[in-house]
């Protein structure tokens, strides 16, 4: 198996990444890695998911699936959820401390060095004290990023916006009022940013909960990015300590690697998590 942790990590930035395992059937305990552009891993060689690989290929659910007979469970690969913050005032500050709780990769950016001081004593691994501008230039992002702008000002509003809308993410909110916010859409537009982009801005931001404190206004925020978030059924995948122990060739411990297939009523862990188990009693995830 290490060869396949291997292989995930090597092809990490890929995109509509996913583990095929048969589960039940003839060939219980084949694996296979799929990527966007086909399967790059199968264990055993020239087996089943070479013989199913078209109709494999299209299994692009998280769950267990029929395929030729076998029941196949399919785990959908998601990267660690990456919240990027453009201002860490009052607000900026609540959202920090939920999204932490609940397991966000957190960036926050702030030009104030006061402000960005108060950033890392909330918490935040990672301050980028810059312009918005320089900030985001040293950003990276992908399907998984989730970013929100609520600077001082307008002007920096739309710096952070100019900016983020070249970039790759899941997720795109302004703090604002409504009029603040059609505005924005109309600069924008006027600078040739798509329609269908603009019109995916999440402006004003959060969902309408009536939310007055900074803390309420961060329920809401955080509340549309979980919905957002859920959509798209992929798996939490592994966290990076699993992979460094899983990778880790000087590490004779057995282990064991437990995941949810299937869940019913109100658990609170999605099909896809992960727990491993060493033989010394140590567990991650």
């Amino acid at each position: 198996m290490s060869s396949l942790y291997s292989t995930l990590q090597e092809h990490k930035n890929r995109k509509e990444k996913r583990v095929l395992t048969v589960i039940n059937g003839p060939h219980t305990g084949a694996k296979a890695f799929f990527a966007e552009d086909g399967l790059l891993w199968q264990h055993p060689e020239n087996g089943f998911f070479t013989e199913q690989g078209e109709a494999a290929e299209k299994i692009r659910t998280s769950g267990q699936q029929e395929l030729a007979g076998e029941t196949v469970f399919c785990d959908c690969l998601g990267d660690k959820k990456k919240l990027v913050i453009c201002g860490a005032g009052h607000v900026g500050v609540a959202l920090l401390r939920m999204a932490l709780l609940l397991g966000f990769d957190v960036t926050v950016l702030e030009d104030r060095p006061y402000f960005a001081d108060g950033a890392r004593r909330a918490g935040a691994k990672r301050v980028i004290c810059d312009s918005f501008e320089q900030g985001l230039d040293a950003v990276d992002s992908d399907e998984d990023t989730y970013f929100v702008v609520m600077s001082r000002g307008h002007r920096y509003d739309m710096v952070c916006l100019e900016k983020i809308v070249k970039k790759t993410y899941a997720y795109l909110g302004m703090m604002g009022s409504k009029g603040r916010s059609a505005l924005v859409r109309k600069n924008l537009l006027e600078q040739g940013v798509p329609a269908e982009q603009v019109e995916a801005l999440h402006a004003p931001i959060g969902l309408t909960i009536h939310a007055e404190t900074p803390e309420e206004i961060a329920v809401s925020i955080l509340g549309e990015i979980i919905s957002i978030k859920n959509q798209e059924k992929k798996t939490c995948g592994f966290s990076e300590e699993q992979m460094e122990i899983l990778q880790d060739e000087t590490d004779t411990r057995a282990k064991v690697l437990c995941t949810i297939i299937a869940r019913r009523g109100s658990a609170p862990r999605s099909v896809g998590t992960k727990m491993l188990v060493l033989e010394d009693g140590a567990v991650s995830g």
